[in-house]
């Protein structure tokens, strides 16, 4: 009788049968910060790159094509001033994309932890706000301009197109487009340039304002007034468990 019976210390130290142990989960944990991280990382992608890092190459498309159509239109004539001729806005826009490339594709994080990484983006967000500031200029050139070309009578004299506008005065002012075999370059191509040139600027300045809102909302608004708000709804949980 004795055999059959082991001893009580026998069984309190015997484990579980091998078919019931428990397995040991030897991954990694995640823990509660885990799918907000995720939900912060998708939140700054779109089709698959980073918001900011769409604006900075809508940027430097719209700056290269604001270039171009500059230099084009100067071309026209020797004797255009260089307000009608905005390939100035284009470059500045340019460097202003090429500052938030590197920014963005080296070293870019929403909370910057580093004074470079907070000097690139006050940077960033002064020279776009500068690069607003030039596209409405240079939209406000071209449209006046471009309704000046609306009422121009012109016509062509020794290689020149010289424009007036139409009034009574016999003393009114004339417009000369020097190196111009033909009025049609002005009245027709140089027309359509400043078009062009308002379309593009506008909607520079626009993708710049964006860029500004967006370097101001990463900055102030998501890790700042975030903090802010959890403390606060922290600090009310408290009292009203006490």
């Amino acid at each position: 009788m004795g055999k059959d019976k082991q001893p009580r210390g026998q069984q309190r130290q015997g484990g579980l049968p091998a078919g019931d142990a428990e397995p040991d989960d030897m991954g990694p944990k995640k823990g509660k910060g885990a799918p907000k991280e995720r939900g912060e990382e998708e939140a700054q992608t779109c089709c698959g790159c980073r918001f900011p890092l769409l604006l900075a190459l809508l940027q430097l498309a719209l700056g290269i094509g604001v270039t171009v159509v500059g230099f084009l239109m100067a071309s026209v004539s020797s004797s255009l001033l260089v307000r009608d001729t905005p390939f100035w806005a284009g470059i500045i826009v340019c460097l202003v994309a090429y500052l938030g490339l590197f920014m963005l594709c080296v070293s870019y994080q929403v909370d910057e932890r580093t004074c470079i990484q907070f000097v690139m983006k006050l940077f960033y967000f002064l020279l776009s706000a500068l690069a607003l500031i030039v596209c409405v200029l240079a939209v406000a050139f071209a449209a006046h301009h471009y309704s000046q070309l609306q009422q121009f009578t012109c016509e062509t004299a020794l290689n020149s197109c010289q424009c007036k506008l139409p009034s009574s005065e016999p003393l009114s002012r004339t417009f000369v487009y020097q190196d111009v075999a033909d009025c049609t370059s002005i009245t027709g191509t140089f027309k359509l340039f400043l078009l062009i040139q308002m379309i593009l600027n506008l909607v520079c300045g626009l993708v710049c304002l964006l860029a500004c809102f967006v370097m101001w909302k990463h900055r102030y608004q998501v890790f700042y007034v975030g903090v802010r708000m959890y403390s606060l709804t922290t600090s009310k949980g408290q009292q009203q468990k006490v």
